[in-house]
């Protein structure tokens, strides 16, 4: 049998995005993977992290006419604005991710983004698009 990844509770629950609790519960229920390491800590299996996590991953809204050939979506809330004239940056923090996008002042201003808005960063390659519900 081959190397098979494994993380410690700790590291698995900040993966995903769980509470540690919750990642014991779900060893405990057979839902990931457990075992121990070296130490006698205990741990889950990455691949079974793994299938978890997209099991957890939210879906494309089916009701949703626009489709994308970005696969990259993240979404979070707002946690700073700033401007520079022309220019605006915006940070969103998505689960354990930062993510920063440099638009457009006028962009911002369409958007209606503001820090503790929803917003969702669509990544295809080097570029950033911020998408927000209309209000």
């Amino acid at each position: 049998m081959g190397f098979m990844t494994q993380f410690r509770i700790s590291e698995a629950a900040a993966l995903i995005g769980v509470s540690d609790d919750t990642i014991r519960r779900w060893a405990a229920d057979g839902v990931l993977e457990g075992g121990t390491d070296e130490a006698g800590r205990r741990t889950v299996s990455g691949a079974s992290l793994a299938r978890r996590a997209l099991d957890l991953a939210p879906q494309g809204a089916d009701g949703d006419p626009i489709r994308r050939s970005a696969r990259n979506r993240f979404t979070g809330i707002v946690t700073a604005t700033e401007r520079s004239g022309l220019v605006a940056q915006v940070e969103l923090q998505c689960g354990p991710n930062r993510v920063v996008s440099l638009m457009t002042s006028e962009a911002l201003d369409d958007l209606g983004i503001e820090v503790g808005s929803r917003a969702t960063a669509i990544i295809k390659a080097t570029t950033v698009i911020i998408e927000a519900e209309r209000r």
